[in-house]
């Protein structure tokens, strides 16, 4: 349900999600079933918000992308999965406190046309998503610093986590991460994620920008803690 909510609705709640899929099944094999469950997600984000999304963005972040997930199939192969959600969660929160204090000093507009900004939220996107499905939180710190419409930020993200979720399937499946005994599994749980894709479109429909916005760096911050510890 938290995946459907987060696709339709609230960026980052799928935090909680990771969080119950790595409660009940070995981390790394937590990560495979939950990316086919995102991919359902990711349909349904399209089906609604396709139209909204901010191409120019998007073709900013592909080479960034493209180098963190290189990065973050490597350390998959190497590191244990421990230390790699802790930088993890060190470098969100140190994002969300970037992003705050731009908007605080007016200096928000100026995201989108930085490259090396663009750079650093894509490199470290395409990392996190790679090895924890973590690339929500991240993605969303750059929209949310894009200054995004709710419109605009969802088909935005819906269109960046299509084509992700996609590229990183064949190295899930190379890895090891995505079974037989892991699609049965996500088969069963498919309904519980469109339930909570209409739930997430209940909820966007009813909540201002301001309070939007305030969600998003909320969960942005509960997923970096969740990480840490």
């Amino acid at each position: 349900m938290t995946i459907g909510v987060s696709k339709t609705g609230l960026p980052g709640a799928n935090t909680f999600g990771i969080a119950l899929f790595a409660a009940v099944l070995p981390a790394r094999e937590s990560t495979g079933a939950m990316l086919l469950l995102l991919m359902v997600g990711d349909v349904l984000a399209l089906l609604i918000y396709r139209r909204h999304a901010d191409v120019r963005a998007l073709i900013r972040l592909i080479p960034s992308v493209a180098v963190g997930l290189v990065v973050g199939v490597a350390c998959l192969a190497v590191l244990p999965d421990v230390w790699v959600k802790r930088l993890i969660a060190i470098l969100l929160l140190g994002l969300v406190a970037l992003t705050l204090w731009r908007r605080r000093g007016g200096a928000e507009a100026t995201v989108q046309a930085g490259r090396g900004t663009a750079f650093g939220y894509g490199s470290l996107g395409g990392f996190t998503t790679m090895v924890a499905n973590a690339g929500g939180p991240v993605m969303s710190m750059y929209f949310l610093a894009s200054r995004f419409s709710m419109t605009t930020f969802l088909g935005t993200a819906a269109w960046f986590f299509a084509v992700i979720n996609a590229v990183k399937l064949p190295f899930s499946i190379g890895l090891g991460l995505v079974t037989l005994d892991t699609i049965a599994m996500d088969l069963l749980l498919i309904v519980p994620v469109l339930l909570g894709a209409v739930i997430g479109r209940v909820i966007v429909t009813r909540v201002s920008q301001r309070v939007f916005d305030a969600i998003v760096v909320i969960l942005t911050v509960v997923g970096a803690v969740y990480l840490l510890f």
